[in-house]
């Protein structure tokens, strides 16, 4: 395989070899990537399973060896929790040259697009490119990962102000190799795609949660449980498998919109309540179904 010609991308660097940052690693394969992909992650199995299944193609020995293989990348891939996405973009703008761009599949956007703009895309920097794939499971890890996880889904970009220079050429490829993983891109206002995600993402996982937490509480030890807990329970408690080291960080930057969205429910659940035995239970019924079929 060669990568086409004209591109100028041949070495990426994935910091945080996860479901995420594996998935891309394997994507950028199937999707032809010739060139050199080197990992790092704090955890010593999740890197070894990216390894080993081929998402990267080595791995750098520490934290301080991944900062010295940044600079010899043009694209450095930021995959992990978002305040751990933002700590390397602090470390990494002090060592990387105007030629390079730092991209991120982030689950919330507004910080770290802020941050971005602080430390990256003005003169003598590299670029940074905010991303945000719509992809996901409710497992995590590197033995998780598949090159088919963006397929069908929208590949977010939040960019406040414009990659220039070299990085601009970079930033241009990296869009298109999103489009052989069979991802959508879609441009967006970060604060937007907050507001958005903590509707269409945030929100289930929350619900998932605490329907999940209070099943346990309420009939966990119940011995029946396992033949009376058909299709609906295990579809609608899925989420609940969800890591709270990812999720942590989510809720932490996103407070205000999931804290909005959350309160919404509670108003929805009480008027479910007082309306059970009501025209307006039907009511409730006809509106979701419309969601659906829409």
């Amino acid at each position: 395989m060669v990568n086409a010609p004209g591109l100028v991308l041949d070495r990426v660097l994935i910091l945080g070899t996860g479901l995420l940052g594996s998935s891309t690693g394997l994507a950028l394969r199937a999707a032809g990537f010739a060139g050199t992909i080197v990992g790092w992650d704090k955890e010593a199995e999740q890197l070894r399973v990216a390894v080993s299944r081929g998402a990267v193609d080595r791995a750098a020995a520490s934290a301080e060896d991944a900062l010295g293989e940044a600079g010899d990348c043009q694209l450095i891939l930021l995959a992990g929790p978002v305040y751990a996405i933002m700590d390397w973009m602090e470390r990494l703008a002090g060592v990387l040259a105007p030629h390079q761009l730092v991209t991120d599949v982030g689950s919330t956007k507004a910080m770290v697009t802020a941050t971005g703009e602080r430390l990256y895309n003005q003169a003598g920097r590299a670029g940074f490119l905010p991303g945000h794939p719509m992809a996901g499971k409710e497992v995590s890890g590197a033995a998780e990962a598949d090159a088919g996880l963006f397929r069908g889904a929208a590949w977010m970009f939040t960019a406040r102000s414009e990659v220039f220079g070299l990085a601009a050429a970079v930033a241009t490829e990296w869009r298109e190799w999103v489009k052989r993983f069979g991802a959508e891109p879609l441009d967006l206002d970060a604060d937007r795609h907050d507001e958005l995600v903590a509707w269409t993402s945030h929100l289930p996982q929350f619900v998932a949660t605490a329907l999940a937490a209070l099943l346990e509480d309420e009939v966990g030890g119940t011995p029946e449980m396992s033949r009376v807990g058909g299709r609906a329970l295990r579809e609608m408690t899925r989420l609940g498998s969800s890591p709270y080291s990812m999720w942590r960080d989510v809720a932490s930057t996103n407070s205000e919109a999931i804290a909005a969205a959350l309160s919404s429910l509670e108003q929805r659940l009480a008027h479910l309540r007082e309306n059970l035995r009501t025209p307006e239970l039907r009511e409730e019924f006809e509106r979701a179904n419309r969601f659906r079929k829409s």
